[in-house]
């Protein structure tokens, strides 16, 4: 598995717990009416619970999970120690999920899709494709210029500034740059098939993200 990164932290308080997950990509199923629809297959879970955040120790209540397995001499002696004294193996991805009651869940708990069903509205969060430098009609969708009658202005942003007041760039104007590899967060996302022994869900539609990305997966 490719590894998204040993630390991630969604910094949004949540009241249910959320189940991170890779995605495996797109494809198409057959509903029993007959009808065809789009689906995104993501493989969520099983995430074990490795530490629990307290008011007390930490000032504020989380979860720490870890997915996805790795080899224990690939990771630094610290997390060695902190993997063993939650008498768990090494995992490739730790994320921090923040919930209100944390008491209900056990260090070395596995947490598996068995708190989905099909049916379920989900929230999805990812961080989205990387598309790289990208100019205006890309990234904002700018209408752009004439094609014909001699124009030579055709994927330019044009004039940016306001002349001698107030002589700068205003804060916030729409201009070329950094496309995607940012966080997202869809919602209202249908479950359509749940396969707890492969750990697989197949959701309506597409979800943030490129193949084998990282997701968590967050009910409604």
């Amino acid at each position: 598995m490719v590894n998204q990164g040993l630390y991630s932290f969604d910094g949004e308080k949540h009241v249910a717990l959320g189940l991170i997950g890779k995605k495996i990509g797109l494809t198409q199923i057959f509903l029993k009416e007959g009808q065809m629809v789009s689906v995104t297959v993501i493989q969520a879970g099983p995430c074990c619970v490795v530490q629990k955040k307290t008011t007390e120790r930490d000032g504020y209540t989380a979860l720490q999970l870890g997915f996805g397995s790795k080899k224990p001499k690939k990771v630094s002696k610290p997390l060695q120690g902190h993997f063993k004294a939650a008498g768990s193996k090494a995992f490739a991805v730790l994320q921090e999920v923040r919930i209100a009651d944390v008491e209900t869940y056990q260090v070395g708990q596995d947490i598996t899709l068995s708190m989905f069903k099909v049916g379920d509205k989900v929230k999805i969060s990812g961080i989205s494709k990387g598309k790289g430098f990208a100019g205006v009609m890309k990234r904002w969708n700018f209408k752009g210029g004439a094609k014909t009658h001699g124009s030579m202005f055709h994927r330019a942003p044009g004039s940016i500034g306001a002349s001698a007041d107030p002589s700068r760039v205003l804060k916030g104007r729409r201009m070329p740059g950094h496309l995607g590899a940012e966080k997202v967060t869809v919602k209202n996302i249908e479950v359509i098939e749940i396969r707890e022994k492969e750990n697989l869900m197949l959701l309506k539609g597409a979800v943030p993200g490129a193949r084998n990305s990282i997701l968590t997966v967050y009910p409604q």
